[in-house]
This record gives C-alpha cells, structure tokens and sequence, in this order.
C-alpha cells in the first residue's frame, strides 16, 4: 500500500479512501449510443430529400396542357412551384419538379386560371419550404448534443464530489496527505545537515506539546524555509519533522498551484489551508515555493504572471488568517531565496531560514552509513575513503553511488558490494558512464595521454594541491580523460598558494601536448575556462593583485534582475577594467610559463607516465608517484588482462607519498576547482 493517498473530499480526515473513478458507467453509455443511433435513423428516414428536377416555365406549361402532372404546391412567397409528375411507364420511382415564376406573373389571374384547369391536386403554401428540411437537417444533432451533455454532466458532477462537479474540482487543491501513521521517516534517516535538525527541533516540540509555548505568550513561527541546493535533503528533512512531531504532511508543489484558467491558483491555496486546519496538529510542505513566491512586478508582465501573484497574494493572506490556536506549521523549499518575494520572508509568515549546505567530509560519511544499510558490503569497502573523495556532492548524489554500486556489483554477480564498485560508480556519477567501447583515433589516444600525464605530474610535484587519486585516459561523458583528487579534508576558504598550484595543474594538459605531439586541439577546453575564472576571481573578488589591491570589482548581484537574472556588470571606469584583464592575462602567463619549466625539467618522468597510461589507460595515486620516483610497474597490461579474460585490475607497485602536504585549514572545494581532462 502506498503511502501517499490522493486529495479527497468525501469525509474529513488524512485516511479518507479515494473516490470513484470519472468515467461513464456501461449503462449510462448504452443509453447514449442508443438515442444517438435512433435520432440518425430518423434522420435517415424522414431528412431525406427527394431528387428534384428544374423544369423552365415552358416545359412546365406544357405538362400542364399535356396533363401530366399529378400535384402541385404554389409558394407565393418565394415564387415558386414544386409538385410531382404522373407516373410514366418503365419508371419505377415517381419524379418530383420544381419551377420559378417569373415576378409579374405572381399573383396573375390568367395564370392562375391556366393551372386551373389541369387535374392536377393544387395546394396553397405560403412558407418559404426552407424551415422543415432546416430541422430535420440539424434538430436530431442538437438532441444528440444535449442528450450527451446531460448525461456527462451528471457523472462528471458525481465524480467532482458535490456542487460544481468536474468544473469545481480545478480549484481543488491537489496536494498529496501522508497521515501520521503512514510517516515512517525520523531523524534517524537524515544524516549530514546535524544543524539544520537542531534550527527545527523546536518545531518538533510547538507540535507535541503547543501549552508549553503559550505559557508565556511566545509566538512559534509559523512558516519555515529550508534553503539549500539541489538534492542535499530539504523534502526529507520536512517528513522527518511530521515524523518526529507524529502529525499528518500535507505536501504540494509550487507548479501545482497554477493552471491555465484564472483564480484556480488561489482556489487550490484556500483549499489547501481550510483542510490543514481541519487536520491540524499538521504540516504544510510547499516544495520549490520560488515557482509561486517570485518578487511581484519583477519582469514581463504576463497573464500567467498575473495569476501567479494572485496565488502569491492567497498564500499571503492565509498565512495571516492563522491564530494560536491553529496547530499548523507552514514549511517550504526552495534553491533560489534571492528571488523571493519580501513579503513572503517578512516576520509573521517565512521569517525562519534554515540553510540546509552540502554536506561537509563528516556529513557525507554519516549518508553514506545510511544508505550502505540496505545493501550488502564487502571486507575491502572504507566509507572513509570514499567520503573524503567526494567533495561537493549532495546526499542525493551518494545515495545514486551506493545503488550504482550496487547495480555495478549485480551486474558483475559479485556477492557484494567491493570498493572497486563504490569507485566506479563515484565516477560515473560526477563524469559519466566509461566509453570504453568508443574507438579513439591512435593520434588522439596519445595527446589524451600527454595531456593527462601532464596534470598528473604537476599536481604530485606541488605540496600545495590536494593527493592525486586516479588518473585515466578513458573518455567519460564529455571528457577524453580525466585526473581525479583525494581532499585530505574540505575547504571553505583557499590560500593563495593552493590557488595557483591549481592554476598551474590547468596548464600542464595543454603544455604536455604542445610539448611532445607538436600541435594541441580542443581538449583543453574545460582548463582554459576553469583558469580563467579562477584568475578573474583572485583579481576581481578575492583581492589577490598588488595593482589593485583590497576592492571588490566583481558582478553586484543587487543589480540583477530578480525574474531574469540578467548580470550585473562591472563597476569600474575603462581604465580600471583595462588593468583587470591585464593582470588576469598576468595571472595566467605566469602559471603557463612556471608550468613550462617544471614540465621540461621533467620530461622523463612525463614520458613515464604517459607510456603507463597508454599500456594500463587507468593509474591511481601510488602508481604515478613510483614511476615519478623512476620505478617499473609490473601489474598486468590490458591486452594481457583481455587475453586471459579477467576483468580485475589491482595496482601491484606500491610507493610512499613523493613528499609530506602542508596542512590546510578546513574546507570544500570550490565548484570551478576539479580537473577534467
């Protein structure tokens, strides 16, 4: 049974069972077909008109001399005769006519007269003749028509549940209710965001026991806003509080609010609070609230716009409408605050943020311990390990490693999950799934090499960058290759010197080609643009430049517009900018000319590891420092693994750090900061 039930409106209460489906029963159906087809019949039967002939005035004259005609209609109205001829031999079907007078001979007596003494069946008609074969035509498809609407009307209306039927239900809200005994999530399934559960806990408490709060007149705050990025646990940690409090989650997305038809918005809002309050003790989840909650009159102005501020304005005046006495606490999500509108963060409604950040070294271990609970590990897995070489990942995406992994292993008919699957999946989780079907041309294999030899290289040379992990030649996602760093912790602050140690680790791909294929191509895309913003910031935001010293020349986000983020600019005259690309261009000069240096001074050790990864395609840490320190790997290569059809690949030299790390103060990594190849 799920635990999520649909909105209904039959009986009060989160454990009401859904209603019945909107569809036409069979009897009301054969009823339908049947009226439909009888009116066709009819239709059929009595609409048809009969084949009539034009006949002139003159062949008309003489049936009427020769006796031929059997009956006649005169239509003064429209100046006209029909009627039917006498019956000829040889024809079995009687011939109808039709005939135009001329205008002065309505109404003429010697005409009249003429017709008169035929023994024709003569009848007056003073209607034009158009208004039956009209009815006939489209009377039995009105009938059909309403017949129709009748019947869907009904069962439309029994199915909307009440007055308004199917029509009223859009102003319904469409939120999903978990009651209390369906919530099985607690704090002990949230790791990683310890001080985000500490900022809610008194929440927790104002549900439980809401008397103790009202003692001495405090206000719990009504609304709650947990900002963070993408993935890092805001709709969980939101369950986990109904959990805790043992109370019914309301939840809703801010999309489902608007529809095409205006006010359905501000329906659906109403909605929603009337039955929170019927329910309360309860929780309200507004997830990606910045799709409704966007500053008003930011932007174009659009009919979809207007009726999104119109649900704005809703949610505004329901979050007033609440008194102590009402138990309901209004929790809401979003990525984006900065485009919120200030009314909705003002004290009284969303005036509590919690910040829900990527989780630290510590964080990710303790999501990971979680996960790993529903899957089965080998003896060589280290959570610790994998922890700290995943630096800026969500909980979302380390609950995706710990299932690739386990898919990997399944795949493979492992027993269980081995730390070769956890690596594996890390990296197809942050680069990509491996192409290793993908044919390289032999001329892009080797810059891929050199390219990737040359990061390698440099990053074990500088004591200041991070431990190098891995290194492969093997394309992943966009990537031809890729280097892969192991953070002996995270970082929240960067000193000059890790900043441009990792300038130079961006060089050193492109000058490896340059170096030793004698022409460069556009692999090293991603490490210009990488090291030209680190440049663009250390000169611009981080006050990194002797010539301009301790100011701040970056984008002003207080100039952006709030609907379409267009960007901001820079505050500076002309000659200032001038003097900020000069010292970007200064800044990177440098790193590629000391990169140079460094690169031909150890040309040896760059061919040793280039020649390793076109005969292995992956090296980890250990292998590159021992062929640095001139040693000889003697693992198998990958034409002998194909050949003896082993798919395990285990490093045998094993080599001590080149040289101790200068500690680092705590941190994480900057997203502009890993090397892709």
């Amino acid at each position: 049974m799920s635990d999520q039930q649909p909105n209904q409106d039959q009986r009060p209460g989160p454990n009401r069972p859904p209603g019945p489906p909107m569809r036409l029963s069979r009897g009301v159906f054969t009823w339908v077909v049947f009226i439909a087809f009888a009116l066709m019949l009819v239709m059929m039967l009595y609409g048809k008109t009969p084949e009539t002939s034009k006949l002139s005035i003159d062949e008309f004259l003489k049936h009427v001399q020769d006796g031929n005609v059997k009956a006649m209609v005169l239509r003064p109205s429209n100046g006209k005769i029909s009627g039917e001829l006498k019956e000829v031999k040889g024809k079995e079907q009687p011939e109808f006519f039709e005939v135009e007078l001329p205008r002065d001979w309505i109404g003429a007596e010697w005409f009249y007269a003429t017709i008169q003494k035929s023994d024709a069946e003569i009848k007056a008609d003073n209607d034009s003749g158009y208004l039956l074969p009209l009815l006939i035509n489209f009377v039995p498809w009105i009938l059909i028509f309403l017949v129709a609407w009748f019947f869907l009307f009904r069962q439309f209306r029994g199915a909307g549940g009440g007055p308004g039927g199917m029509l009223g239900s859009f102003g319904r809200s469409r939120h999903k209710v978990s009651s209390k005994d369906h919530i099985r999530i607690t704090f002990n399934d949230v790791a990683g965001i310890q001080e985000a559960k500490e900022d809610v806990g008194e929440l927790i408490e104002f549900l439980k026991n809401p008397k103790r709060f009202q003692r001495l007149g405090g206000r719990i705050p009504r609304g709650v806003l947990l900002v963070g990025e993408p993935g890092c646990g805001k709709t969980l940690l939101a369950k986990a509080i109904a959990g805790e409090a043992d109370v019914p989650f309301f939840s809703i997305s801010g999309s489902d609010f608007v529809e095409m038809f205006v006010g359905v918005g501000a329906s659906r809002v109403r909605d929603l609070f009337k039955q929170a309050k019927d329910n309360s003790p309860c929780i309200i989840f507004l997830d990606e609230i910045d799709a409704v909650g966007r500053r008003r009159g930011a932007g174009f102005s659009s009919g979809g716009h207007d009726e999104r501020e119109q649900t704005l304005n809703a949610i505004l005046v329901e979050m007033d409408g609440f008194d102590t006495s009402d138990q309901v606490i209004v929790i809401a999500a979003t990525n984006r605050a900065d485009v919120l509108d200030p009314a909705l963060v003002r004290p009284g409604r969303f005036d509590r943020q919690v910040y829900v950040p990527l989780p630290d070294v510590k964080g990710r271990l303790e999501i990971l311990k979680v996960h790993a609970r529903k899957i089965k590990l080998g003896t060589d897995v280290d959570l610790q390990r994998l922890a700290r070489g995943t630096p800026m990942f969500s909980g979302a995406d380390l609950e995706a490693i710990i299932n690739e992994s386990a898919l990997l292993a399944t795949m493979t008919n492992k027993d269980a999950v081995e730390m070769i699957d956890l690596e594996e999946a890390r990296d197809k989780v942050r680069w990509g799934r491996a192409k290793k079907s993908r044919v390289l041309d032999e001329k892009e294999r080797i810059a891929t090499a050199y390219h990737e030899a040359g990061h390698a290289l440099v990053q074990c040379m500088l004591p200041e960058t991070d431990p190098l992990h891995k290194v492969c030649i093997i394309p992943r996602g966009p990537y031809g290759g890729a280097s892969f760093s192991l953070p002996e912790k995270d970082r929240t602050n960067y000193t000059e010197k890790w900043i441009r140690a990792n300038l130079r680790i961006l060089c050193a791909g492109r000058l490896s080609e340059e170096m030793f294929c004698g022409d460069v191509n556009t692999g090293a895309s991603a490490d210009i643009r990488q090291a030209t913003e680190m440049a663009r910031r250390m000169v611009t935001e981080w006050g990194m430049s002797e010539r301009l010293g301790f100011i701040y020349y970056g984008d002003d986000p207080g100039r952006k517009n709030m609907w379409i983020d267009l960007p901001g600019g820079r505050e500076c005259s002309p000659q200032t900018a001038q003097i900020i690309d000069e010292e970007i261009h200064r800044l990177i000069n440098e790193a590629y000319e000391d990169t140079r240096r460094m690169l031909a001074e150890n040309r040896d050790k760059l061919e040793a590891i280039a020649q390793a990864l076109l005969k292995y395609e992956t090296l980890d840490g250990t292998e590159v420092e021992a062929l640095i320190r001139g040693e000889h790997l003697t693992r198998p290569t990958i034409s002998e693994l194909l050949d003896k059809d082993d798919t395990g690949v285990k490093p045998v030299a094993q080599a001590k750090p080149v040289e101790a790390r200068n500690p680092e103060p705590e941190a994480g990594p900057d997203p502009l900061l890993p090397q892709p190849g």
